[in-house]
């Protein structure tokens, strides 16, 4: 690489880092390309970011991005979403499918650096839609429970009439 072409990565990945809640630093050593495709893909669907880049320049572009100081080492691939829970569920959720090839090391959540533990942490939280949902839900139990006694009044009323 040559010295523009890794500024433009740093660049980059610290413009991207700094719009990003949650950013998870996996081991992807053995995976073969097919694998990457689906976990790309997978990442896609779920808006979270997937890019394998050299470790100084990611650590630069953290650096930049008022991050902290990251140790990183090994063969890395990096996954961040704008939320901090998308990138955690499809780093653990592939973790899982692929165990002996791929795991999480550690990653930077909400501007902290988080360990292991953590991550799994936030990957086994549920994401905004289905926290919406349950909100939903609790919102329209008491309208639920209403429409339900209106009817068997009704019910009553017209059993009484006939």
């Amino acid at each position: 690489m040559t010295k523009q072409e890794k500024a433009e990565v740093i660049d980059f990945l610290t413009s991207e880092f700094k719009g990003s809640q949650a950013i998870v630093v996996c081991d992807y050593k053995g995976l073969t390309h097919k694998k990457l495709e689906e976990l790309r893909k997978e990442a896609k669907n779920s808006g979270t970011k997937v890019q394998v880049a050299k470790n100084t320049l990611v650590t630069v572009a953290v650096k930049n991005a008022e991050l902290g100081d990251i140790e990183l080492s090994g063969t890395n691939i990096f996954l961040w979403s704008e939320d901090q829970i998308s990138a955690c569920k499809v780093a653990d959720k592939f973790a899982t499918a692929n165990k002996d090839k791929f795991a999480i090391k550690s990653g930077i959540i909400e501007g902290q650096i988080a360990d292991l533990n953590r991550v799994n942490a936030f990957a086994k939280l549920p994401s905004r839609e289905e926290l919406l949902g349950m909100l939903a839900s609790v919102w329209m139990g008491p309208v639920r429970n209403f429409t339900i006694g209106l009817d068997a009044l009704r019910r009553k009323k017209e059993e009484e009439a006939a």
